[in-house]
């Protein structure tokens, strides 16, 4: 037993080590910085991605304009697996000097490039570009309210329509960028920071005098000295083969009183507070009816049972009694697949524990939209060594249940979850592999990721099995008999499938207007960062799973049916299928979708969170009932 404690102490110090290396690993970009008059700006290039393909590609898979040398930045695992792509461009800004008509470079299409941009066009694709850790976004004013603007994060690639009288649809390009870089200056010295970056994108058939001459050609569509921007007006560039393209930009710096500490607050304010509030009001409404209806039973109804038994004096009257009672010597009875339960139970303890402190960290403000790809890495992270309570967990209930091979169960909890979510995830990576997409998982992430799984994350459970299996049984309150209690023919309303199913609307019910903002925030790429609402719709949904799982468990042993043991566990479990369905009611009526491939990955990411949803619930589920059960019957007298 010492040297299973100096074993765990190790862990938790190695544990406490890498969080601490991965803490501020994932936390970078968070220091201001301040910028002088003419101090160098880098604009640096993101991804290009669209809502309707849902796959990212690299800026540089298009023929934009280059750098010389293209330097991609350092990224971490979030970043990797959401197909993040840093790179730096040909863009020079000088802080607070406007510039005006600046060439960036002349490109002449063919046809295969003329193909690619007009696909991406087609696609809706966006640029999205990054100047001191603030995304580019493009404002656009809110019909509803004046000098308020709705962001959207990019601009397009180009937009496709007809042109001076052609009934043919053409695609034109955004090659002309009118830049706003808004800086809020310090009173005390000349320095300035960054609280803001904007763009205006336009569409222009540039004309020049002459000879090319680079950065030195004079363009006749654009005057620099006479201060005369590009509009609408003007031509707008065609993508066609042999087309000439010459590419352009504008910056002008604006001073703002916002401070650089609330810089984010425009990107993340939301129209739609309302909604949310009536989202927790619509699940607190549940959660006072079910709480109602637990206080009912636990108050009035058991109280009275448990009075009646403790009461009754002879044999006879206690066979004459009905109810939860008769089945004591049958309820603590080892379920069928026990070791499987164990395994879902462990499991679910780890995605509660990884949820619970990525929510307190979220809602803290560490997990913010400026450390991109955070949030993921915090989560995947976090998963990898809450694998010490899967361990201890599952043990735990395995000895209960009289196992002895605590090895073998260990070594399922570690695989069995992890197992199927890997298989779906390198299926929908070669999909992704296979159109070129920069989403794709590279060979070296997917190493680090087998290392989290079997380096940390299965050593982890085994320490956590190891300490649980050697702590002493779980003892039950009331004995077990040798023979099984025959089970009555039960209601209709009681069959397993009709009531598993009926538990398992409410707590979707609680979270499902909640799990709108989300899925819109993941498949139309915008910021979610109410993780205030968020905890409180979790806390919601833990308190809604326990007690429909407590009112129906304890329906199901008033008439007299002991196999609780899964069902409470596919009571609230059954929430998962709601959220599929909800997921797929999402994809038809909101997304614009078409691509199959794209299809199969938003059903096969959706499938993943719907397995992880039903876990999760489940688990709740199970341990209400388990307390709930343990309770009632500690509570009676039992000769």
């Amino acid at each position: 037993m010492a040297g299973g404690s100096l074993a765990f102490k190790l862990w938790i110090c190695v544990c406490a080590l890498l969080f601490v290396h991965s803490h501020c690993f994932y936390l970078p970009g968070v220091a201001p910085e301040d910028f002088l008059v003419g101090d160098e700006l880098k604009v640096k290039v993101n991804k290009l991605a669209s809502t309707k393909t849902q796959l990212p590609y690299s800026y540089y898979s298009l023929p934009y304009c280059r750098p010389k040398k293209i330097v991609d930045n350092a990224e971490n695992l979030g970043e990797v697996l959401r197909g993040d792509r840093i790179e730096n461009s040909p863009y020079v800004f000088k802080m607070r000097e406007p510039q005006m008509c600046k060439i960036l470079c002349h490109i002449t299409l063919d046809a295969k490039t003329a193909k690619e941009f007009k696909e991406k066009i087609d696609d809706e694709y966006r640029v999205n570009m990054i100047l001191d850790n603030l995304l580019l976004v493009f404002p656009i004013p809110r019909p509803d309210q004046e000098n308020s603007f709705v962001y959207q994060h990019g601009f397009h690639v180009g937009l496709r329509g007809q042109y001076a009288g052609s009934k043919e649809q053409k695609h034109f390009i955004h090659n002309h960028l009118a830049f706003t870089v808004k800086f809020h200056k310090d009173a005390q010295t000349d320095s300035a920071r960054i609280v803001g970056f904007e763009v205006k994108p336009f569409s222009v058939k540039h004309e020049f005098e002459g000879e090319w001459k680079n950065e030195k050609t004079r363009l006749t569509t654009c005057d620099p000295h006479a201060k005369r921007l590009v509009t609408n007006s003007e031509t707008p560039q065609e993508v066609e083969d042999k087309k000439e393209i010459i590419f352009t930009y504008d910056v002008e710096f604006q001073e703002s009183d916002v401070k650089w500490a609330y810089r984010w607050d425009s990107y993340l304010l939301m129209s739609d507070d309302q909604i949310h509030w009536f989202s927790i009001v619509n699940s607190l409404m549940i959660v006072l009816f079910l709480s109602g209806m637990v206080a009912m039973i636990m108050l009035r109804t058991l109280y009275r049972d448990i009075s009646k038994y403790n009461q009754l004096e002879t044999q006879e009257e206690a066979q004459e009694e009905t109810g939860w009672k008769l089945v004591h010597g049958d309820v603590f009875r080892p379920p069928s697949n026990s070791d499987l339960l164990c395994v879902y139970v462990g499991t679910g303890v780890q995605f509660f524990g990884m949820i619970l402190v990525t929510m307190i960290f979220a809602a803290l403000g560490f997990l913010s939209p400026s450390n991109r790809g955070g949030l993921m890495t915090a989560m995947l992270l976090l998963w990898v060594f809450m694998g010490l309570f899967a361990g201890h967990t599952s043990a735990r209930l395995y000895k209960m249940f009289k196992g002895t091979e605590w090895k073998k169960i260990t070594l399922k909890t570690a695989c069995m979850f992890p197992a199927v979510v890997f298989v779906i995830f390198f299926i929908l990576n070669g999909l992704i592999w296979g159109e070129k997409s920069s989403g794709a998982v590279p060979f070296g992430t997917m190493f680090i990721l087998v290392f989290l799984w079997f380096g940390i994350s299965v050593p982890l459970v085994f320490v956590g099995s190891y300490i649980g299996f050697k702590k002493p049984a779980i003892e039950d309150p009331v004995k077990t008999n040798k023979i099984p209690r025959q089970i009555p023919e039960q209601a209709w309303y009681m069959n397993p499938a009709f009531s598993i199913l009926i538990g398992g609307i409410l707590p979707f019910g609680a979270v499902f207007i909640e799990l709108f903002f989300i899925l819109t925030s993941i498949w139309l790429h915008q910021f979610y960062y109410i993780f205030g609402f968020l905890f409180i719709v979790f806390i919601i949904l833990i308190i809604t799973c326990a007690e429909i799982t407590i009112v129906l468990c304890y329906f199901q042993l008033c008439s007299e049916d002991y196999l609780w043991w899964w069902r409470s566990y596919l009571t609230s479990g059954s929430s998962a299928l709601y959220l599929f369905l909800y997921a797929t009611f999402y994809f038809f009526t909101k997304l614009e979708i078409t691509k199959p491939v794209s299809g199969v990955l938003y059903f096969g990411y959706m499938l993943i969170v719907s397995y992880a949803f039903f876990v999760l619930t489940g688990t709740i589920g199970f341990y209400a009932c388990f307390w709930f059960t343990r309770l009632i019957y500690s509570s009676v007298k039992i000769d």
